[in-house]
């Protein structure tokens, strides 16, 4: 098994964009999908986090893995200090983006080629999300099944 943490609030995988541009003699039009730079940092600052926590630990190409990610959202400044109490004893829970699913998404993705081959080795996984002092992301990743488990 391996943990890490991603320092700061939690990001999601940005959506892919369009740019779209004219031949210098104006006759065609190319379009070009790119990555937004908030997502190429973020699955960059994601990477290097893994390496220097992890020792860059890959799992075997065969390997069935279990994700457990926590999201930790950074508390707002302008709350009562009642509602804050509740919130870092995880009575109140962040029901705000971003979405699990893209929290998920851009930190199983980011690991492609890294951690594992693939994240469709990812069998199993559970994702919960709570307020806290220090806004960050926790991983784990197990491998499961065979003698693993």
């Amino acid at each position: 098994m391996v943990r890490f943490t991603v320092y700061g609030e939690p990001k999601a995988k940005g959506r892919p964009r369009v740019s779209v541009r004219k031949s210098g003699d104006g006759e065609k039009t190319f379009a070009k999908a790119y990555t937004p730079k908030a997502t190429v940092l973020y699955e960059n600052q994601v990477k290097t986090e893994y390496g220097n926590q992890c020792d860059n630990f890959r799992f075997p190409d065969d390997a069935m893995l279990d994700v457990r990610i926590f999201a930790f959202y950074g508390i707002p400044k302008s709350i009562t200090k009642a509602k804050r109490q509740k919130m870092i004893e995880g009575k109140i829970r962040p029901v705000k983006k971003p979405d699990f699913d893209n929290i998920a998404k851009i930190i199983c993705d980011s690991l492609n080629g890294i951690a594992y081959r693939d994240d469709a080795m990812i069998v199993d996984g559970m994702f919960r999300k709570y307020y806290a002092e220090q806004p960050r992301v926790e991983v784990s990743i197990r491998q499961i099944g065979g003698d693993e488990e």
